[in-house]
């Protein structure tokens, strides 16, 4: 059995003192494939204030010449073993438990890679977190033991991806489509002309939908 991976702790970049979170509402970000835990935490600018945000690393390190780090390897376009992204989704949880035991709750917002982690961690652990985010990414393929709890919980879901996205592969979008709307309480937004990345106004609909998921959770 594959040794289970670990995040570097002092990595992660904080908008808030980590050791002060007892009561506060804690938002992970998680980066994509090739990059590290400073591309998205500027996106803090876009977020509301009232969030812990922390960026987190990810664990491993691309093939040479790739930069940055990655959540799990890649092999081919097509080459997404759904054990890895498992094993990247069970660090994250791992990091949440060591680090954030006492936020009041957790949420999460990933980009590409990190989109699939976060969903694939809302499905290992549905109760551990109250929503998440998933920017230009996808639900990976297979059974996991506890979907059938996802469904019945449905934890809020954002989706945005661009038409002009041509990084996820077709398969993956299509079972995206049909398997986060059993899963999950969906919204978000096909984006006309973007890419693989993350426009103005995703940022807009994505502050949207956090602005809501503050005001269900502190209306608990």
């Amino acid at each position: 059995m594959p040794e289970a991976l670990v995040l570097d702790a002092d990595a992660v970049l904080w908008s808030a003192d980590r050791h002060d979170l007892a009561g506060r509402h804690l938002l992970l970000l998680l980066h994509g494939y090739g990059a590290d835990e400073h591309d998205l935490y500027p996106l803090r600018a876009y977020l509301p204030e009232s969030f812990a945000v922390a960026s987190l690393a990810a664990p491993l390190s691309p093939p040479w010449p790739a930069p940055g780090r990655s959540w799990y390897p890649i092999d081919g376009l097509d080459g997404r073993d759904p054990s890895h992204v498992t094993r990247a989704a069970e660090a994250v949880i791992g990091w949440a438990d060591a680090h954030a035991p006492h936020a009041a709750s957790v949420g999460l917002l990933g980009f590409s890679q990190g989109a699939a982690v976060s969903l694939q961690a809302l499905r290992l652990d549905p109760q551990r977190f109250a929503f998440a985010v998933n920017l230009s990414g996808y639900a990976t393929p297979g059974a996991l033991p506890r979907d059938a709890e996802l469904a019945e919980r449905r934890p809020p879901v954002f989706w945005g991806r661009g038409t002009n996205d041509d990084v996820i592969p077709g398969f993956l979008v299509e079972h995206t489509t049909q398997w986060l709307p059993e899963h999950a309480e969906l919204s978000g937004r096909v984006y006309a002309g973007l890419t693989h990345s993350i426009s103005e106004q995703e940022l807009a609909d994505v502050r949207v939908f956090l602005d809501k998921q503050l005001e269900a959770l502190d209306a608990d």
